[in-house]
């Protein structure tokens, strides 16, 4: 209660008065349990959302003015309603100005406001501060204009913002985790129709652990939108002689032989292989989850990686590293790179009695391995963006 209360003290130092209501709003990251680059491909993922995310107080404005601030930057941006266009120099603060051009875009009556942001995941760790940041301006904002948009529709706005605005060829997960996943459960998402179901997180004695191996990832920089392209030259070939196929995740492991024929190149097969065999270890990875066999679900995480590693080629020696140290320790029942890869953090399930002896042991290996020192967060699956009631005034 004492952050927020500080971060609304900061508002009141930040900013002008007027006399409109001050609003507190606030959006968790995720993290992904297993389903990684499945969901621009029309497949399954089971991410679940984290108590560390974005605040934002926000308060409104009537002269069409947006002023922006945030704890983590010293920069601040402003800008009219009229000047809605991408900046390199706004760097961070083109997130929440994508996401009000495209409610402006949706006819939403956006008048202007003072908004200072802050958040508490860290920046290019792959827990999706991006679709964090996104969400809680558009959550907020839709709020603030009394706007009937569905929590579905504003992870797809906010979907839309990254691709179109930033440039960014996500998927639908991170928004849709952020959005709408609940507290101590994850979400079981086919990601081409949206189908949604809600998994309780039952853990018997285990803590989701997610470690950071503290080299930046930056994703819009990285071969995230070339793995893309990859799949959807993978699947262009197969429909050339399979038309009725509409995402690689319409496909299933016995037809890896018939379509290596039709893509006709290795990599590009590889590609398409993770794939598939991703989404039939989701699935088993929920069943598993269902049935309380954490062993099983930690195999699971433990393919997932090595698919990762090896068809997709998205971890790198960082995340390979962890990967390997994190296996090798007793009371670790799965462990697998997570988010977009090429850095960021990894995800294990750890016996709860088991958790420091976790850290020491991958702490001691990375560091002499890598030179990198690893950060830990033991975490809780909380709920999506929501407002925070608090009784404050302008």
């Amino acid at each position: 209660m004492s952050n927020q209360q500080a971060l609304l003290e900061q508002f009141q130092v930040t900013f002008s008065p007027n006399d409109k209501k001050t609003r507190l709003f606030f959006a968790p990251g995720r993290v992904n349990l297993i389903g990684e680059h499945t969901d621009y491909n029309g497949g399954y993922v089971f991410p679940a959302a984290l108590t560390i995310g974005t605040y934002m107080v926000i308060r409104e404005r009537e002269d069409g003015m947006f002023h922006l601030a945030s704890t983590n930057f010293e920069q601040k941006i402003s800008f009219s309603i009229e000047e809605l266009s991408y900046k390199t120099e706004d760097d961070w603060g083109n997130y929440p100005k994508g996401i009000i051009r495209e409610l402006v875009d949706a006819h939403v009556s956006i008048k202007g406001a003072d908004i200072l942001f802050e958040g508490t995941i860290p920046n290019g760790a792959g827990l999706s501060s991006s679709a964090s940041i996104g969400m809680v301006t558009a959550f907020g904002l839709a709020a603030l204009a009394n706007a009937s948009i569905s929590r579905v529709e504003l992870a797809k706005l906010c979907q839309r913002m990254e691709n179109h605005f930033i440039g960014v060829n996500s998927g639908i997960m991170d928004q849709y985790a952020v959005g709408l996943c609940k507290e101590k459960h994850a979400i079981y998402l086919n990601t081409m129709t949206m189908h949604a179901e809600d998994v309780p997180l039952e853990l018997h004695g285990h803590k989701i652990v997610i470690t950071n191996t503290n080299k930046r990832r930056g994703l819009a920089d990285s071969k995230y939108n070339e793995r893309r392209a990859e799949c959807e030259e993978a699947l262009a070939r197969i429909q050339k002689e399979m038309p009725s196929v509409q995402t690689l995740s319409d496909l299933t492991e016995l037809e890896l032989p018939t379509i290596e024929n039709l893509i006709a190149d290795e990599c590009l097969f590889r590609r398409a292989k993770h794939v598939i065999t991703e989404n039939k270890r989701t699935n088993d990875a929920k069943e598993a989850l269902e049935a309380g066999d954490l062993q099983l679900f930690g195999q699971q995480m433990i393919g997932s990686h090595v698919s990762l590693r090896d068809d997709y080629e998205v971890t790198g020696k960082e995340l390979d590293s962890l990967f390997d140290a994190q296996r090798q320790v007793n009371g670790c029942v799965g462990t697998r790179m997570t988010g977009a890869g090429f850095g960021g953090c990894t995800v294990s399930l750890v016996k709860e009695e088991a958790v420091l002896a976790f850290q020491d042991e991958v702490k001691h290996k990375y560091e002499v391995e890598t030179g990198l020192v690893p950060t830990f967060y033991i975490c809780e699956a909380g709920n999506g963006v929501h407002e925070i009631q608090m009784e404050v005034q302008g």
